[in-house]
């Protein structure tokens, strides 16, 4: 340095960059002076032992197939899988066809593994109400006294490559969108999102609620998927992309997807729907359903990333999350390197913005399987391409939605490059959430969601963000550790 510039540099007032309590930032900026707060936090929150095991992991090898195989490679695999997918809406069928295993008085469900004594109150309400639409129960209340007996056989919809929006109800008769990831040659499953109103997703049970199952099991799941086996199905991963730059972000913004597959969808339609007037009243009646769900697209979506995500599962040393999921109690993530397990943890409440006449004492807890989606890239990560969605659940100003995309970027492992935000110079999302990661920064996955009553048979009060426990990365942690030999 020049002396010169030393002069000039001591001549200057003083620009101070304050690292960790913001306290000091505060004093120095009291007294005048301008301050840099970098907020900074101790590895894994100051634990020492888990921040020794993210050291020794850091350097770890892993055996796989005889070969020393670093954790980063393994993980580079496991980002390879996602992003070379090829998920395609190929059909829709119904679930008991879709899903052999998938028996009578079965019923799947959202979330981690979870017995009726400890099912939220809508959960309960979905199951008694979806045993009444299949005919095991004669009324609500008979079916409430079944399920308590163990009449129904309560599993998980991860379990059958399936996915479920809220309370997540699967069974025989239901119609599923299929969706099959061509590069791979695997399927995956969801019900049809309902619309709005009160719906069994949000634990809605009464007999407009069953009608409308009816009306999709009998009209549209038969028409759709007639339509898709014309056309050939829907290729997913570029009318995402489109979405993406048409300001949805895939969980609760989905008006520019849900139009896009109507646009694909409605020559099919007409084509297979024939000439007869029924025939024509019908196809009116599809496309104004579809035409004013503005969410039709989340289950579509959510099929997609359970597609995407499947041939992930069972990577040795990769620390990658492939599905995360919530039951309204529970919140339960699976990693790649551990296969099935789960890791669960106390599901959190979310923060949002409520209906009127509601307040967060009527809401439940956190629940569904729509997570999904955020393990994919979009959804709470993709907040940047939907500055919408920030101010309707309550996550702050609109300018700030790119705030949660740049901090989803710090657990993540790579970008998408087909899945681009305009708004952020074409970034693209944040992808391959590592679970080292998420324990090292105390960052965990931002959700978007839609709030239950916590009440069954009452509906969505809201809508808002919730955050991923830390506990379920802890222990998936732990767990991924000695599944690569680091203790």
């Amino acid at each position: 340095m020049s002396t010169e510039e030393l002069k000039s540099l001591l001549a200057s007032p003083p620009r101070i960059v304050n690292v960790g309590l913001a306290t000091f930032a505060r004093d120095l900026q009291a007294h005048g002076n301008q301050v840099v707060q970098v907020d900074w936090v101790p590895p894994a929150g100051g634990d020492a032992a888990l921040a020794g095991l993210l050291a020794k992991l850091a350097f770890a090898q892993t055996v796989a197939g005889g070969e020393d195989v670093a954790i980063s490679s393994a993980n580079n695999q496991a980002v390879g899988r996602m992003l070379s997918a090829d998920p395609v809406l190929v059909d829709v069928i119904p679930a008991g066809q879709a899903i052999p295993a998938l028996g009578e008085r079965m019923i799947l469900h959202a979330g981690p593994p979870i017995e009726w004594p400890r099912m939220c109150g809508p959960m309960r309400g979905a199951v008694c109400g979806i045993a009444v639409f299949e005919g095991w129960a004669p009324d609500l209340d008979c079916a409430a006294r079944m399920a308590a007996d163990g009449a129904f056989e309560l599993r998980p919809n991860h379990h059958f490559d399936a996915v479920g929006p809220m309370t997540g109800m699967t069974t025989v008769s239901q119609p599923v969108m299929v969706v099959e990831n061509r590069r791979f040659g695997n399927r995956a499953y969801c019900t049809i999102n309902e619309g709005l109103g009160k719906v069994m997703r949000f634990g809605g049970n009464d007999a407009q609620v069953l009608d409308r199952l009816r009306w999709l099991r009998d009209v549209l799941g038969p028409a759709m998927g007639g339509a898709l086996r014309a056309s050939g199905g829907i290729a997913l991963k570029s009318l995402v992309a489109r979405g993406l730059t048409m300001g949805d972000e895939m969980h609760q913004r989905n008006v520019a997807c849900s139009g896009l597959v109507l646009r694909a969808l409605a020559p099919a339609l007409a084509k297979t729907a024939g000439d007869s007037n029924a025939l024509s009243q019908t196809l009116g009646e599809i496309l104004d359903f579809i035409g004013a769900n503005d969410q039709f697209f989340l289950n579509i979506a959510m099929a997609m990333g359970k597609a995407i995500m499947d041939p992930v599962c069972g990577i040795h040393g990769a620390s990658i999350v492939t599905a995360m999921s919530r039951n309204g109690t529970d919140f339960g993530i699976r990693v790649s390197a551990t296969g099935d397990t789960w890791f669960t943890a106390p599901v959190e409440m979310p923060q949002g913005l409520y209906f009127p006449g509601f307040t967060e004492a009527d809401a439940n807890p956190d629940m569904g399987d729509s997570t999904i989606i955020e393990t994919i890239g979009l959804g709470g990560f993709a907040m940047g391409a939907a500055p919408a969605v920030a101010g309707f659940v309550g996550a702050g100003a609109p300018s700030e939605a790119g705030n949660f995309t740049r901090t989803m970027g710090e657990i993540t492992v790579d970008e998408n490059p087909e899945w681009t935000i305009p708004a952020m110079d074409y970034l693209g999302v944040p992808t391959g959430i590592d679970i080292r990661l998420v324990v090292e920064t105390g960052l965990t996955p931002t959700i978007n969601t839609g709030i239950a009553h916590r009440e069954p048979g009452v509906g969505q009060v809201g809508a808002g963000v919730v955050r991923a426990p830390m506990a379920c990365f802890r222990q998936a942690l732990e767990s991924f550790a000695k599944s690569v030999g680091v203790t």
